[in-house]
């Protein structure tokens, strides 16, 4: 049976932490980070309709690694925006899952922003910016970053989100090893001092100017992460070992890596070599979003 027409759906695209600074460490036990924030043209999507009570369903190709009860992260969005408008949770919520999950892309943040935004528009509430942010930061430290579906360099624990430079439309290859990683296990892992703020003001004209400039940046979290997870070094080293590679890091807490490449050809073909020799690796060839990705793609018609 065809599943009926959503009244409202948006897509959930993944983020990509091109690089991730770890700054500090809070009283409270929360990290302070600095990342450099974009989003890539490869997304869950999340599909929402009028109905009594809430409901979840999960589809798609990573839906059985996710569990459609109360603990995810869409229900929790839309419990919590429920709350703030003084209404009732009434929807029907399908989350078409795509990406990876415990990739260190973002896919549950992402889930969760596109949560907001569609039962925004399926309920008609309209939630001051601060009030938004505040509850988006509550349900997780990268859910105020997706929400704004842009370019961000972000600050704190998530909850200062800055305007990045223009970023080029980067051909991009990302590259997941099919083996869940717990951001709380690899902050837990981490050692070693601090790392200072990083500079990154510039416009990169194109992904090779991209490249260069995050060459003077780093990913703090990938020794604990490579630590926790010996794969993450074949998956480097695969983006790596591909023609026209123009740098090759982990996202996030990973195992997810991304490589920028010169042209949307060398992307593909890296992906494809890839891909033959780790059939069992998620490998996605896209490109990064220069412009806001986390819209509204289908509204009501009343």
């Amino acid at each position: 049976m065809t599943a009926a027409a959503p009244d409202v759906s948006v897509e959930a695209p993944a983020k990509i932490n091109l690089f991730l600074h770890v700054t500090g460490r809070r009283p409270d036990g929360y990290h302070e980070l600095e990342s450099l924030v974009a989003f890539a043209g490869v997304h869950d999507r999340i599909d929402v309709r009028g109905g009594e009570g809430l409901t979840l369903e999960v589809e798609g190709p990573f839906a059985t690694a996710l569990d459609a009860g109360g603990e995810n992260l869409a229900v929790a969005a839309a419990r919590a925006l429920a709350d703030e408008a003084g209404i009732r949770p009434d929807a029907r919520i399908r989350l078409h899952k795509a990406l990876p999950v415990a990739a260190g892309i973002g896919g549950g943040s992402a889930d969760a922003a596109a949560a907001l935004r569609a039962l925004c528009a399926l309920w008609r509430v309209s939630v001051p910016a601060d009030r938004l942010g505040a509850l988006a930061l509550a349900l997780g430290a990268d859910v105020p970053v997706c929400l704004s579906g842009r370019p961000g360099i972000v600050r704190g624990i998530g909850e200062r989100i800055a305007p990045a430079p223009a970023l080029p439309e980067a051909p991009t290859v990302l590259v997941n090893p099919a083996v869940p990683l717990a951001t709380a296990a690899v902050f837990a892992a981490r050692e070693g001092p601090f790392s200072a703020p990083a500079s990154f003001d510039t416009a990169p004209a194109d992904a090779a100017a991209l490249a260069a400039a995050l060459s003077e940046t780093r990913n703090d979290l990938a020794p604990p992460a490579r630590r926790l997870c010996p794969e993450i070094d074949a998956v480097l080293d695969a983006i790596r070992s591909a023609p026209s590679c123009l740098i090759a890091r982990l996202s996030g807490s990973g195992p997810t890596c991304f490589g920028l490449f010169p042209s949307d050809k060398a992307a593909s073909e890296a992906a494809g070599r890839i891909a033959a020799d780790r059939p069992g690796w998620w490998i996605c060839a896209t490109r990064l979003l220069a412009s806001p990705g986390a819209g509204v793609i289908a509204g009501r018609n009343d």
